[in-house]
């Protein structure tokens, strides 16, 4: 019979509620699983969109899913990792289907159950439980709110011999990649061309710093709040916009007044149905929307905009192989080119709600929780 450990989680109680601190067990790793001891996780809106209704969840429940750690034991089936790797848990996929084999395992043919179920695929467990009671613990196959986790191998990206504090990796699993993979490896802008972020946190600060990466000539960041603006420019963004003060109609007669002939590529974050039209808009001819911001909706697009060459396109995870992508970001901020870390506020893991609420306020940008120990 397999020997639960103790462990501390933030555990989500009742939708909508504060996350509450407290003693759960946690199941040994099944043959293709890893064990991971966490030293930060990082704190990204899907956790809050969860915590909220967006998705139906069992509770009680632990979330989170960008978190970096210490592989502490391996499955028998396991050999990309061993007990003492450094490691950044991103998300799962398949390693089957058409989308893994051809290299884009963000679209897996799975990816929703492997995501959102926070239970295993394969015969719906969860690994934790609170004495007779059922935590449903496999978030993202992670559930990182927590001081251990259990994931895959395929969840993982080994970053042995970072420089950086190990705590403050987290986010390179889902928000710092999602924005920078949208630009690097789907965009892909030509040297000089113009990009425009709608959006600038986390994942669109990422997005900017990715674009000084390829050479990009305007940089445009888009957002209500001058600080974050503020910060984008610091990070490399030519012109900014502050939308407080615009309507959504005027936002692409601003863009073309920042780039001369409308943006060649927009990464849209905000998910607002406005301001997702008015990115559109703000479009060249033969330009390209990437719609990263989730959480459903629509929006009304012009079939003929899309007749003079504009192209959309929806980003998850910047369609980015996690084991290959993260270890290459991390090469960027080594040489000073990807400052992610300011990005970051980190907080004692039992100030997650206070985290949180300084998140929502954007008075942080990515908040990061600290293991105690």
């Amino acid at each position: 019979m397999s020997t639960y450990q103790q462990i501390r989680a933030a555990v989500l109680e009742e939708l909508g509620q504060p996350f509450v601190i407290d003693a759960v067990e946690l199941e040994p790793p099944r043959a293709n699983e890893v064990l991971v001891e966490l030293a930060g996780v990082g704190i990204c809106h899907t956790d809050l969109k969860m915590a909220r209704g967006y998705h139906p969840v069992s509770l009680p429940a632990v979330l989170g899913h960008e978190g970096a750690g210490v592989v502490v034991d391996v499955g028998a089936n396991v050999t990309s990792v061993a007990p003492g790797d450094q490691v950044v848990i991103s998300f799962n996929s398949c390693g089957a289907c058409p989308n893994c084999v051809s290299g884009h395992p963000a679209i897996c043919d799975h990816f929703h159950q492997l995501t959102f179920a926070c239970r295993r695929p394969d015969d719906g467990s969860s690994p934790l439980r609170r004495g007779d009671q059922v935590v449903n613990g496999y978030f993202f196959s992670q559930s990182s709110f927590a001081t251990h986790a259990i994931t895959t191998e395929r969840n993982l990206a080994k970053v042995d011999g970072v420089e950086l504090d190990l705590a403050l990796l987290g986010p390179l699993g889902c928000g710092v990649q999602t924005g920078a993979g949208t630009v690097m490896r789907v965009l892909r802008p030509e040297p000089g061309s113009s990009i425009v972020i709608f959006g600038v946190g986390a994942v669109g600060l990422s997005a900017v710093m990715a674009a000084v990466v390829t050479g990009a000539g305007a940089i445009v960041a888009v957002d209500r709040q001058p600080g974050r603006l503020a910060l984008a420019a610091e990070l490399g963004a030519t012109h900014t916009i502050d939308t407080s003060n615009i309507d959504p109609s005027a936002l692409s007669a601003a863009v073309h007044s920042c780039t001369g002939r409308g943006a060649d590529h927009v990464v849209e974050t905000t998910n607002v149905s406005a301001i997702c039209e008015a990115a559109f808009e703000s479009l060249a001819h033969g330009g390209t929307y990437a719609h990263v911001g989730g959480g459903g909706g629509s929006i009304s697009l012009d079939t003929g905009a899309l007749l003079a060459g504009r192209g959309v396109r929806g980003v998850i995870q910047g369609d980015s192989i996690p084991s290959e992508f993260i270890p290459e970001l991390l090469e960027l901020h080594r040489s000073g080119r990807f400052p992610f870390n300011r990005l970051i506020t980190s907080y004692p893991f039992e100030d997650i709600n206070q985290a949180v609420a300084d998140m929502e306020s954007g008075a942080t940008v990515k908040p990061v929780l600290r293991m105690p120990g």
